[in-house]
């Protein structure tokens, strides 16, 4: 059967760079790989395919190839000479069919402990003003009895047997592009090198202990339910002398009987009598501060807000407050004594039967509700 070009197996230009060869290689290898694909042509495609990278990703071979054809790249006795590093088909094919180096190596290096979460729980003035307060958390700490070493004291780790110290084994596996060698974790010493054949009695070999801490804080005034603090090193111990995780508090404010928050404002709804509002009135309201005296202006509305400044809380980056907003809600008393209901029929008479209605939305009212001042 005619060869065919080379350039055209791979589906290149005459002049691809090696990195348009590799990617067309890769491409092409797993389309065609026999563990993949089980057309019956397969097999064949995926040798043209690796025949031609095998000489375009050569440069010697490529010239000859260039100049001479086919008949540039003959070995001995007039058969191709297909012979090729397989390092680098073992690291394109890495990632696809489980070939590659392994991370064993990197298990001695000293590595970060992971972070640890956990959940403080405020008041609602706690949140507005900030607190020192106590949190405890459980974390690993290095053993006592062995030093982190994972051995009983007076008896030494030993070098693994199964993969001499090295944490890898390797083993050789024949396919369709020659001998790969495939290097996995040792799964004696799970890639320390080292196994211990006396463990610890105290930790059980693992060479930590678990430990519940104990740590007084500052948490800044201003923060909200979502609001994350890091504390720096203060999570998992870190692997072989690394450096230790961080220890992440997120912060949960619980709900208040009166207010609630919207970003730096306090939002209190009032209720006051028909009386108060058509009279103004001057009253006093709950604030995180204490109780203040607020004025209420004669004819408010039902919905009418009311802001006290610097009422609210503290910017968490910044100085100054935010302000207590008060949402005005109007009684309508439903039970009325004989006296009661004498005024409100004789001030009936005297305001007269005539309605008018709103020219403004509920969408307005609620604006006015929501961001609106006085």
């Amino acid at each position: 059967m005619t060869k065919r070009d080379y350039y055209e197996v791979l589906g290149v230009s005459r002049n691809a760079s090696s990195d348009e060869l590799k990617q067309a290689f890769r491409r092409l290898a797993r389309q065609y790989h026999p563990d993949v694909n089980k057309s019956d042509d397969a097999e064949e495609r995926f040798k043209e395919v690796n025949e031609a990278y095998a000489v375009l990703s050569d440069g010697d071979r490529r010239a000859a190839y260039d100049r001479f054809g086919h008949a540039g790249v003959q070995g001995a006795g007039g058969m191709p000479d297909f012979s090729v590093d397989f390092t680098d088909f073992a690291d394109i094919f890495g990632e696809f069919f489980g070939f590659g180096r392994s991370s064993g190596r990197s298990r001695n290096v000293p590595r970060r402990g992971q972070d640890l979460q956990i959940r403080v729980d405020l008041t609602f003035e706690e949140a507005v003003f900030g607190i020192d307060k106590e949190i405890e958390f459980t974390r690993d700490e290095v053993c006592s009895s062995c030093s982190g070493s994972g051995a009983e004291p007076g008896t030494s780790p030993t070098r693994c047997a199964t993969c001499g110290g090295r944490g890898e084994v390797r083993q050789a596996r024949q396919t369709l592009l020659g001998s790969m060698v495939q290097v996995t974790t040792c799964p004696t010493c799970n890639g320390s090198g080292e196994t211990i054949t006396t463990p610890c009695r105290k930790c059980s070999g693992r060479g930590v202990e678990r430990h519940i801490r104990r740590k007084e804080i500052s948490i800044p005034a201003g923060v909200d339910s979502g609001t994350q603090i890091r504390l720096a090193g203060e999570g998992q111990p870190g692997i072989n002398n690394g450096p230790p995780g961080s220890l992440y508090l997120h912060i949960n404010v619980k709900p208040h009987k009166y207010f609630r928050r919207r970003d730096n404002d306090i939002l209190l709804e009032l209720d006051i009598n028909v009386a108060q509002a058509a009279l103004g009135a001057e009253v006093e309201i709950p604030t995180v501060d204490g109780l203040e005296k607020l004025r209420i202006p004669a004819g408010s509305q039902p919905g009418k807000v009311l802001r006290m400044r610097n009422k609210g809380v503290p910017h968490l980056r910044g100085n100054g407050r935010g302000d207590q907003l008060i949402l005005l809600n109007v009684e309508i008393p439903s039970r009325l004594n004989s006296e009661q209901r004498k005024l409100f029929e004789d001030l009936a008479v005297s305001l007269g039967s005539e309605v008018h209605p709103q020219e403004r939305s509920f969408l307005d009212w609620i604006k006015d509700a929501l961001g609106g001042s006085s």
